[in-house]
């Protein structure tokens, strides 16, 4: 119902008019749209942990695969 609202007022209808067309108060509206930006929020921070997580998988596999060419580099080379 949110969105139908904020789709109303996007077309240029008054906030007064969009929620009275929903069947809501004002009051209504607002206490959602509060309680609808944490949200959203939300999922932008799991997104970024979910990111961060990834780049530490990533960066200790490379971190891997550098340590055993340099140890076969070595070898080649009889440095060790």
């Amino acid at each position: 119902m949110l969105g139908d609202i904020e789709q109303s007022i996007g077309r240029g209808a008054s906030i007064r008019s969009a929620v009275k067309q929903a069947g809501v108060s004002e009051q209504t509206y607002y206490h959602w749209k509060k309680a609808a930006v944490p949200a959203s929020e939300s999922n932008d921070l799991k997104g970024l942990l979910a990111l961060e997580e990834e780049n530490k998988r990533l960066k200790s596999l490379l971190a891997e695969r550098l340590r055993k060419e340099n140890a076969e580099l070595r070898k080649k080379l009889g440095l060790k």
